[in-house]
């Protein structure tokens, strides 16, 4: 007996950005020598941080767009870090413009294509940071849409940022396919109705919340063989 791939039928899949196709650590990696040791430190305080200031100044009511939330978090993570270099700030944040996607990211998303299916992005990233981020990575040919949560004026995992994607491409939520690395993004995902894959590229452990993915891979590479028959 056959059995059907568990995202058959979806007619889109949307991608998180930032860990799923864009590699955050990128920007201190580059700049590993100026940093020494603090380099992977200074990364992973950064990105806790910019996640931890998302979901707070959405409790809160306080939203602003996902470039200032990112100023504020490496700002955190310098003062915590005790690093005082203005010019070092300015560059780390430009740098966060030319992200390195994952290698078998083009692949992917060329093979999805081919098959049909629509590809999207949705992420907390403000406009300016995706469009540079897919043009520096060369993905914008792979692509039929850029989606910011920024319309909704609230970050994920708020129900009002995955209906984006539903109205920006015509869709109901259940005829498209989400993938994200972050845990906390497919639980949000998968309770809205989007049929969830976890990219899981860094062995976490799932998280216990009261939704969860249909799939589970470890790179992209295995993404069209869940979507297509």
């Amino acid at each position: 007996m056959s059995v059907s791939p568990p995202l058959a039928g979806v007619r889109a899949v949307v991608f998180d950005a930032y860990g799923t196709l864009f590699d955050v650590m990128a920007p201190t990696a580059r700049l590993a020598g100026r940093l020494g040791p603090d380099a992977g430190t200074l990364g992973a305080i950064w990105r806790q941080k910019q996640l931890e200031y998302a979901w707070l100044r959405s409790l809160m009511g306080h939203y602003t767009d996902f470039w200032s939330v990112t100023g504020e978090a490496l700002d955190f993570a310098m003062a915590d870090l005790g690093l005082d270099d203005p010019d070092l700030r300015g560059t780390l944040l430009d740098l966060y413009f030319s992200l390195d996607a994952y290698p078998e990211v083009a692949e992917a998303l060329d093979q999805l294509r081919s098959a049909g299916l629509v590809t999207a992005i949705l992420s907390n990233g403000s406009p300016d940071m995706l469009g540079a981020a897919v043009d520096h990575a060369g993905l914008a040919p792979l692509l039929d849409r850029t989606l910011s949560v920024h319309p909704a004026g609230v970050f994920k995992p708020d129900p009002r940022t995955y209906r984006v994607a539903v109205d920006a491409l015509g869709l109901p939520a259940e005829a498209i396919g989400f993938v994200s690395s972050n845990g906390w993004d497919v639980a949000g995902a998968a309770a809205f109705g989007f049929r969830v894959v976890w990219l899981n590229r860094f062995g976490k452990t799932q998280e216990r919340l009261p939704a969860g993915p249909a799939a589970v891979i470890d790179d992209l590479s295995g993404l069209p063989a869940l979507v297509t028959a």
